[in-house]
């Protein structure tokens, strides 16, 4: 009986250390402090389509990121989408005419918004809105307007009488004088 308990001991040691493993890796990943002291300063943009964006993704300027989204609700005034974004203090010398696009990392990767900076003399500051925006590029949208395109394609193929499989062709009209 004792080889057996010991088997017993080792897979309830192993099952508790996988659990004690995930739960660091979740805390890990919705920890959004942005620096050692919590300084943080918060921008708005408002998007027309967010695609797949949610609050906790990053914001990155030059691929390095600078903040969190931090929450997103619905203007009902404009039918926009309201972005409020968290941006580390130590990041405080982004132009104001600087732009905001929703971008996708890698081909089925999560969203993000990457700043670009603009060359204005004057900074973002608490509460400033980001003007210059870009929507999500969405890949179905894509998708439809190239499958409706071949349609019309084919339709207009169909439509102009080259029907495949037929040896008999209608007589030409003659040109009117």
């Amino acid at each position: 009986m004792r080889p057996t308990r010991t088997v017993e001991f080792s897979t309830g040691l192993f099952v508790l250390l996988g659990f004690a493993a995930l739960f660091f890796l979740v805390t890990q990943i919705t920890n959004r402090e942005l620096s050692a002291n919590g300084k943080s300063y918060e921008l708005v943009a408002m998007f027309e389509n967010i695609g797949s964006l949610k609050p906790g993704a990053a914001v990155s300027m030059a691929g390095v990121t600078v903040g969190r989204v931090e929450r997103i609700v619905y203007d009902q005034q404009v039918y926009k989408a309201v972005v409020r974004m968290r941006i580390n203090s130590q990041f405080d010398r982004i132009p104001k005419d600087s732009d905001a696009s929703i971008m996708t990392s890698g081909l089925l990767g999560g969203q993000y918004i990457g700043v670009t900076p603009g060359g204005a003399e004057e900074f973002l500051k608490q509460g400033d809105r980001i003007e210059f925006v870009q929507d999500a590029f969405v890949l179905e949208n894509l998708i439809n307007q190239l499958a409706s395109t071949f349609l019309r394609r084919d339709q207009g193929s169909a439509d102009s009488g080259t029907q495949g499989g037929t040896q008999d062709k209608a007589p030409a009209e003659e040109p009117k004088k």
